[in-house]
């Protein structure tokens, strides 16, 4: 129970504040835990950052996939891929992704974000199979870089709102730079 309070605190942390606001003297004063009942819990805040990833980024995958089941062509399937992801973005959950993978991490901790992220680029090979592409890895994970400048962007808060980013990254997905 300690434990799920605080990743639940991390998340709020992490998202209000990025990786400097994510402290075991902020997390005890989050759950009212002292500090040292922290450390009990987790030896780092690199480990934190591991159970966040191991415990949200399957919730996460999870429905990018279920959106992507629902779809009945390989255009859909991309095209819920992309849109899934972005919806996902105000999510808590994803904010502390974002966050985590934005900071110094140590090479275990990066290697279960890469490996989770290699999850998500697996479900959209198969589609970009189905249409030709001659390699639909390499274009998977090209496509993720489109997914990952929007999110990004909408990240920033910038001119655009984010259903105008979802659709010029769902278009780039399917159309290319032809629009």
């Amino acid at each position: 129970m300690q434990r799920g309070a605080l990743l639940d605190a991390a998340r709020s942390l992490l998202s209000e504040g990025g990786t400097e606001a994510l402290t075991f003297p902020a997390l005890a004063e989050r759950t009212g835990l002292a500090r040292s009942s922290v450390y009990e819990y987790f030896r780092s805040r690199a480990a934190v950052v591991e159970e966040l990833c191991a415990v949200d980024f399957p919730v996460w995958a999870a429905e990018v996939e279920a959106a992507m089941a629902g779809a009945d062509s390989p255009e859909a399937r991309i095209e819920a891929y992309v849109r899934q992801q972005l919806a996902l973005v105000g999510d808590r959950r994803h904010r502390a992704v974002v966050a985590i993978s934005a900071s110094e991490l140590d090479a275990g901790a990066r290697e279960k974000i890469r490996a989770a992220h290699g999850g998500l680029i697996t479900m959209i090979v198969e589609a970009l199979a189905e249409l030709g592409h001659d390699q639909p890895r390499l274009a998977a994970m090209l496509l993720q870089g489109v997914v990952d400048a929007a999110v990004r962007r909408i990240e920033l808060g910038v001119a655009e709102a984010p259903p105008e980013i979802a659709e010029a990254a769902v278009s780039m997905a399917l159309r290319g730079v032809r629009g």
